[in-house]
């Protein structure tokens, strides 16, 4: 079914976005296990107790600074304006620029976390979890949390401008390994310090992982030939134009947290442990998601920005048909297995310690509402980052303004209904969030296939029936194999449901001459027969 060619033009830069893909997708699965390690050891050492939720309402604060400040929105403004200036090689006014919003990174994230550590018990009272005003001690102490973890925000946001400058120069393994190494700072806080200092111990892991998070990239950094200039440039034109890209991205990260603490609200007034397993289930979802999308759509960028700069639309058109492919070809199955086997998975994953029965049930429920919109998800990476290489972020951020304020309104009516029916109520958080997220890629995508007048979408939907052909073929065996595997122990019938799931699918692509899966297939001989 997927028998057409690549223009011989185009596979330089889809190889270059391929090669870049794997390298990324390689580090983000160290990331991913380094973050399912640091899971499993939270999840055995809190469970969903009063300590859990009152860290993750804490830490929503400080992720919610980095965000808004340093987060997407910055590397979607700031990356394709920095790549150009690479591109049209004017490097002097390239590291002026960095310098530039490094200094207001600094200060911006410095004083707003200085704001935040002065009203955290409004903040924490009023606005992010008023359910917890019943629990006097759990409330004081995700306020004396929310104070310690604070400056995890200055030193994410100065990270998440390092990695934009060495995406831009295209090297891409270091910086996608950050995460791993704030996993690791978890890991250590959870199993060095917490055991004398409690949950505490999690939090002092979260700034060591912050911290590591940067320091791993300055190495590299240093080896770019960076130039600091002690100067906030707010006269230069590439400051001003990182500025307005950033705006209305700024507005849409807004909105999208905002939804993250409506969620945390709704679920502090919901049975105990509904904050966490939102959380966990939610964190779950995200492992598949950044290992095929984020990789994806991280290599993507600077090409993509690149083709922009030198006005080979038709380039991009190909390139980005290109990535969407192989992003829908990665996340159906990924859905599909999450939420067949989503009990197994986080049972065999969580419960031990005091991570319960009933904590397995609470994060399973969660986790099959957020894996529905996993496709959503992935694919609006890239289409987002698409905009961004044409210096659009208006259009994302409005569409993606739009679904979220649907987000809210499904948050309610969803957990409301979740309830008449006699359903946990944080289920109905999820499904809001997979419902919106679905409506922003639908709306996505349509904006793009009419600015780029065609994304070559006969060869997406041959993609896409592949995908849901073989996914249908990879359901009903999954299904089977739960059946007559019942009475064995759940780590095999887990593990062996996702090898069957996953030769299944991949039998279902063979069949269908996937042209994805047979290049992937004569990349491998062909390293195998240079060896």
């Amino acid at each position: 079914m997927n028998n057409l060619s690549e223009p011989p033009e185009l596979l330089p830069a889809n190889r270059q976005i391929a090669r870049a893909a794997g390298l990324v997708t390689a580090a983000f699965v160290l990331s991913n296990i380094a973050g399912l390690i640091r899971q499993i050891l939270v999840a055995n050492a809190f469970g969903t107790s009063a300590p859990m939720e009152a860290f993750n309402a804490a830490n929503r604060i400080s992720e919610t600074l980095f965000n808004l400040v340093a987060g997407g929105a910055l590397g979607s403004a700031f990356i394709p304006t920095f790549t150009s200036l690479l591109a049209r090689e004017k490097r002097a006014q390239a590291w002026k620029l960095a310098s530039s919003i490094f200094n207001l990174i600094l200060i911006i994230l410095t004083v707003l976390a200085g704001l935040a550590a002065v009203f955290a018990p409004q903040v924490i009272r009023y606005v992010i979890a008023p359910g917890f005003a019943a629990d006097p001690a759990k409330e004081a102490l995700a306020i004396s949390l929310t104070r310690l973890m604070l400056p995890s925000a200055v030193l994410f946001g100065l990270s998440g401008l390092v990695m934009g400058i060495l995406n831009s120069h295209q090297k891409f393994f270091i910086p996608a390994l950050t995460p791993a190494m704030y996993q690791l700072g978890m890991i250590f806080g959870v199993t060095v310090l917490s055991p004398s200092l409690g949950i505490y111990g999690l939090a002092w892991g979260v700034l060591i992982g912050a911290a590591f998070h940067l320091l791993l990239q300055l190495p590299l950094l240093f080896k770019q030939q960076a130039v600091y200039t002690p100067s906030l440039g707010l006269r230069l034109a590439e400051v001003r134009e990182v500025a307005r890209l950033m705006g209305p991205r700024l507005l849409g990260v807004a909105v999208v947290q905002l939804n993250f603490w409506i969620n945390v609200r709704l679920a502090s007034q919901q049975p105990e442990g509904s904050v966490t397993a939102i959380q966990f289930a939610f964190a779950l979802m995200l492992m598949p998601q950044a290992a095929i999308a984020q990789s994806i759509a991280t290599a993507a960028l600077p090409t993509l920005s690149t083709q922009v700069a030198q006005k080979r639309l038709e380039d991009m058109r190909g390139s980005l048909a290109a990535s969407l492919r192989g992003i829908l070809l990665l996340s159906i199955p990924a859905s599909i297995g999450l939420m067949v086997l989503r009990h197994p998975i986080v049972e065999l994953l969580y419960q031990r310690g005091e991570f319960t029965s009933y904590s397995t049930r609470l994060v399973s429920w969660a986790l099959l509402w957020y894996a529905a919109g996993l496709v959503g998800h992935a694919m609006v990476e890239i289409l987002a980052r698409a905009f961004y290489a044409l210096h659009d972020t208006r259009t994302p951020v409005l569409v993606g303004i739009a679904a979220m304020s649907l987000n809210v309104v499904f948050s309610y009516a969803f957990s409301s209904l979740f309830s008449l029916l006699d359903w946990l109520p944080h289920g109905g958080l999820a499904l809001a969030n997979s419902l919106a997220t679905a409506l922003e890629m639908t709306g996505l995508l349509l904006i793009m296939r009419k600015r780029l007048t065609g994304i070559n979408g006969k060869s997406i939907k041959a993609a896409l029936l592949t995908a849901l052909v073989s996914g249908a073929a990879m359901t009903v065996a999954i299904v089977a194999w739960s059946a007559i595997t019942t009475d064995l122990p759940n780590w095999f019938l887990t593990l062996g449901g996702i090898l069957v799931g996953l030769l299944v699918y991949s039998a279902g692509l063979w069949a269908f001459k996937n042209r994805e899966l047979m290049m992937a297939v004569q990349a491998v001989r062909s390293r195998i027969i240079k060896n």
